[in-house]
């Protein structure tokens, strides 16, 4: 194995002895085994009941992702087409390419999915994907960049479990699942090496293909950290990265010939198709890494306080820095340690400049803007930046962290007894406190037999679709959206929880909700607020006009929901008509009120 010095100066190849490989694969298998028993401590409570339970702290993401997953199975099995969805926000449909539908993972899954159900679905990917990133670093450490294992175990652990990992393990499947990304990494580097530019490459391109059917955004932060990395090492070694340069060069130019084939129409589609959209429904400075974040604790710390972290934190899913003082000071070390090794310290710079640009435009300090102007304001509205939630970019010095720590802990044999004594203890110091609690959840109202026992197929027929009030969007009708994913999509929606234009086709701005009409703004008002509207037969013509565009066959009432009497009250007056008691709901059938077209 090359040395870490090595590994950007010259190839390397392992050469282990029968008895070294043997302890190795123990050591292999008591590692993976330690990350997934931590991963399902994590997800503890929601594999206690994957159908019945929901994340406390992000059950809307938790009911996109169902939907998702509902999705893959329709493809595998339905034969749905796998970049478009028709059966939500009907008539306009969804662009699932548009959307994070993790389309490398939901269809592997689609027959646990199919059997289990999406509960399952879901809480398994969560779990692999904590477990998976930290075995996949923990694979690339122990076999290119360190010697020991327990350094690379230490580093896995923190690349899988770091605060950030926890907090978007609250439903964001793909920001968990980057176990691709240290393959990506090493085949990138690896180029530099002669006779690589066409396997290599080809390597490259195939997993570039399938991070972008797992995640884009990750992708992209991956893509920019080795730009800075490079231009950083070529100013600490220019000659040296001259010299790799013609060997890059033709490696990358392979990879986006063999990407290129299969991502060509789905990118396409994305950006051009039905539904797609250009921009994010909120400005660059809006979510954004606070500094003093930076050595807080996240609430899903060990040592984390919930009050602390919601000051500091964009929501329970963006704690994305959160690293603690001990382990800021441990990795100061760690840079001290590994100074020397140009490769560590261009990684710390990187780490540097990507943790800078999450800061966004503007520096923000305990839960204010300080108006001192940051660099990314120079790049924010930069296409396909202009996509990125800022404060993300910071999930790249928190994996950063984690290759320097694997690093320094390589070397820390090296040091004096008590220096290196005191190193571990630092690290235990630093690490214990931010190891992570189980992930809150609570329990969802159950379904009525109406959904439960598909009694809902007596009145919506293939061509219409069934109507839950409050309408499913982001924030409100998480029950609709519930019922629609755990259906496996058997019936079609309006609207829905989404990315798509605000608007079109004046306004293509992205927006996590379809354009307004008035029945669904009038019905979201009333039910937020808990004030009965004056109806005018404005709105009963407009009410007719939208269940007309949603080519509705019912409308439901979801049980249990705030308002519930007055939105009761607010649709018999809109419909004209008392709802009906079936299976547990109170319904309006409009199939003799509306007759749509096409």
């Amino acid at each position: 194995m090359p040395a870490v010095e090595e590994v950007l100066d010259k190839p390397g190849i392992s050469i282990e002895t029968a008895p070294e490989m043997h302890t190795r694969g123990y050591f292999d298998a008591w590692a993976s085994l330690s990350y997934l028993v931590l991963g399902v401590l994590v997800l503890i409570q929601l594999w206690l009941s994957p159908g019945t339970r929901v994340l406390a702290s992000n059950d809307d993401d938790h009911g996109f992702f169902s939907f998702v997953m509902a999705h893959g199975e329709r493809v595998l099995f339905h034969g749905a087409n796998p970049l478009f969805s028709d059966r939500m926000n009907v008539p306009d449909g969804v662009n699932m390419m548009a959307n994070t539908t993790v389309l490398a993972l939901s269809l592997p899954m689609a027959p646990v999915t199919h059997f289990l159900g999406v509960g399952v679905s879901v809480v398994v990917l969560l779990t692999l994907g904590l477990a998976g990133t930290a075995f996949a670093w923990y694979w690339v450490l122990s076999r290119h960049l360190v010697r020991s294992q327990v350094a690379a175990w230490v580093g896995g652990l923190w690349c899988g479990f770091a605060p950030a990992m926890v907090s978007h393990a609250n439903g964001h499947i793909n920001f968990v699942s980057q176990f691709v990304v240290p393959f990506i990494v090493w085949q990138v580097l690896r180029l530099r090496e002669p006779g690589r530019a066409v396997r290599g490459g080809i390597v490259l391109g195939l997993l570039v293909t399938l991070q972008v059917f797992i995640n884009e955004e990750t992708l992209l932060f991956t893509a920019l950290t080795l730009g800075v990395f490079v231009i950083a090492y070529a100013a600490f070694a220019w000659r040296t990265v001259l010299g790799y340069a013609r060997r890059f060069a033709a490696g990358i130019a392979v990879a986006m010939a063999t990407a290129l084939v299969p991502l060509a129409y789905p990118l396409w589609f994305q950006f051009t198709g039905p539904q797609s959209y250009s921009g994010q429904p909120f400005e660059p400075g809006k979510f954004v890494t606070d500094l003093l974040a930076l050595g807080a604790y996240a609430r899903q710390s060990l040592a984390g306080n919930g009050a602390i972290a919601r000051a500091l934190s964009v929501s329970p899913t963006e704690d994305n820095t959160f690293f603690g003082v001990p382990m800021l000071v441990m990795l100061v070390i760690a840079v001290v340690l590994l100074w020397h090794n140009l490769a560590a310290r261009a990684a710390a710079i990187a780490a540097g400049v990507l943790l800078l640009f999450s800061m966004g435009p503007e520096l923000r300090a305990g839960g204010h803007d300080t108006g001192i102007p940051l660099p990314f304001a120079l790049i924010s509205h930069v296409p396909i930046i202009d996509l990125v939630s800022v404060t993300r970019f910071a999930m790249v010095p928190a994996t950063i962290i984690g290759v320097l720590l694997a690093l320094a802990a390589d070397r820390a044999p090296l040091l004096p007894r008590r220096r290196r004594i005191a190193f571990w203890i630092g690290l235990a110091v630093a690490i214990v406190p931010v190891l992570p609690k189980p992930l809150p959840v609570v329990a969802a109202d159950p379904l009525p037999p109406f959904i439960a026992q598909q009694m809902w197929r007596q009145y919506v027929p293939d061509d219409r679709t069934l109507v839950t009030v409050p309408l499913p969007e982001v924030t409100t009708g998480r029950a609709g959206m519930r019922w629609f994913a755990l259906s496996g999509l058997g019936y079609s929606v309006p609207r829905g929880y989404f990315m798509g234009p605000a608007d079109p086709p004046g306004d293509r701005t992205g927006s996590w909700k379809a354009a307004p009409r008035p029945t669904s703004d009038l019905l979201r008002i009333a039910g937020a607020y808990g004030r009965m509207p004056v109806v005018t037969d404005a709105d009963r013509r407009s009410a007719i006009t939208d269940l007309t565009y949603w080519r509705a066959a019912v409308v439901v009432l979801v049980p249990g929901t705030p308002n519930h009497d007055l939105l009761q009250a607010l649709v018999t007056d809109l419909l004209g008509s008392a709802p009906r008691e079936v299976g547990g709901v109170r319904l309006w059938d409009v199939r003799g009120l509306v007759t749509p077209s096409g």
